[in-house]
């Protein structure tokens, strides 16, 4: 019977690709990062879902009136199993990032390039690599008229880019009801090259934006101002020392330790001859679960009060995101030991769980007691340009996800 479903998804080769595609030439950019929203991909993969045979595609909207439809859709579609009282949900999500400067792209970033066993474009590798292998696991599934063993349901959630609160946020807080706790979770949305690690922990994220203001004044006469941008310059040196601060290791993850990095800077004044009295820039911590964020914030704040008075400004630091890491899956759970039992019947390999510095939309489940695991094989291109992604890489994590729920 496996091999039977093995066999199925190499035939589907094409149509990976062909999925791939579609899915690249959809741009699917949420309104904080200054796009329409994920809409058009929905309904897109509404009707493809529906034309191969699925069966009800229902969509959990979650109010948005920042985008012209109003609303955030999240889609689930559900194959039935032998035990319909537990569910193995896949769950990638629709949101892509913003291209970045299209000026180091090779190619259009919305139209997909294939190189081989490599393809090019905004998405391929975040997410839409997850999201073609759990549609084409199920279209084998369904192709070959194999009943998995429990039930198998894909969600295609948005808003993952940008914190979930309109993607798999909405659905645990407004729809919980179709979910059981008995259920599994695999999202596939971050992996190492040689699908050697399924995540199972992770960090304590907080991003600070931070206000520095000074006077305003000709730069030719910079007595009679407070320059803003060295003042915010020496806070973001200060940063580096709560390497030193929040000093702990733990193997599990990778990096071992906390990190605090001075990120996004917007801009201050438009001429070059204005000594600028306003900066605001941006700090993304990712803090070892053993740590509370709020030493965080006091730190970050005492950093400020000494830059203020030693340049004689006034900083304010506000708390753009804040997520104190939820509990580890444990390592003996059902769900990890069947990724790691079908990795290594499709790879052939030992992989082993581990934590990381990154969000997903696991963490969310975790808060709630589920069992979740985020593994996939994936190259580390997210958010880069001339993003890659893999074929051979598709099918394989396709074979992986087919295999579960036996």
């Amino acid at each position: 019977m496996p091999g039977q479903i093995l066999s199925k998804i190499d035939d589907l080769k094409d149509a990976a690709l062909e999925l791939h595609s579609k899915l690249v030439a959809i741009p699917a950019i949420g309104p904080t990062n200054n796009g329409t929203g994920e809409k058009d991909k929905a309904d897109f993969l509404t009707e493809y879902l529906k034309e191969h045979g699925f069966g009800e595609v229902k969509s959990y909207n979650a109010p948005d009136d920042r985008v012209e439809c109003g609303y955030r859709p999240n889609l689930v579609t559900i194959l039935p199993g032998q035990d319909t009282a537990q569910t193995l949900w896949i769950i990638s999500h629709m949101d892509v990032v913003p291209i970045g400067d299209l000026s180091l792209w090779s190619n259009d970033p919305f139209t997909l390039v294939q190189d081989g066993d490599a393809i090019y474009g905004r998405g391929v590798e975040d997410n839409h690599q997850g999201l073609v292998s759990s549609v084409i696991a199920a279209r084998a599934l369904k192709e070959t008229g194999v009943t998995p063993g429990c039930n198998i349901g894909l969600i295609f959630v948005s808003d993952e880019e940008t914190g979930s609160e309109y993607g798999l946020e909405y659905m645990l807080k407004e729809h919980e009801d179709i979910f059981k706790k008995k259920d599994l979770f695999l999202v596939p949305d971050f992996g190492e090259a040689d699908s050697s690690m399924v995540e199972i922990a992770e960090k304590s994220t907080i991003w600070f934006k931070v206000t520095v203001e000074g006077k305003q004044c000709h730069a030719s006469t910079p007595d009679e101002g407070v320059n803003s941008l060295v003042a915010a310059s020496a806070m973001i040196v200060e940063i580096s020392e709560l390497q030193f601060q929040f000093d702990e290791e733990d193997e599990l993850f990778s990096p071992p330790y906390s990190t605090f990095v001075p990120t996004k800077k917007e801009a201050n004044v438009e001429n070059i001859n204005t000594l600028p009295g306003k900066d605001v820039f941006y700090i993304d911590c990712r803090v070892l679960p053993n740590y509370k964020l709020k030493d965080v914030v006091d730190q970050v704040k005492g950093m400020a009060l000494y830059v203020a008075e030693e340049y004689g400004v006034t900083i304010k630091v506000e708390i753009d995101t804040q997520n104190q890491a939820a509990p580890a899956t444990p390592v003996k759970s059902e769900i990890v030991e069947k990724t790691l039992f079908a990795i290594k019947e499709i790879y052939g390999i030992d992989a082993t769980p581990g934590g990381i510095g990154g969000g997903t939309v696991a963490a969310h489940l975790r808060e709630r007691g589920y069992q979740a695991v985020v593994w996939a094989t994936l190259l580390g291109q997210a958010h880069q340009t001339n993003e890659k992604g893999s074929i051979a890489n598709t099918l394989g994590d396709a074979k992986v996800m087919a295999l579960l729920p036996f």
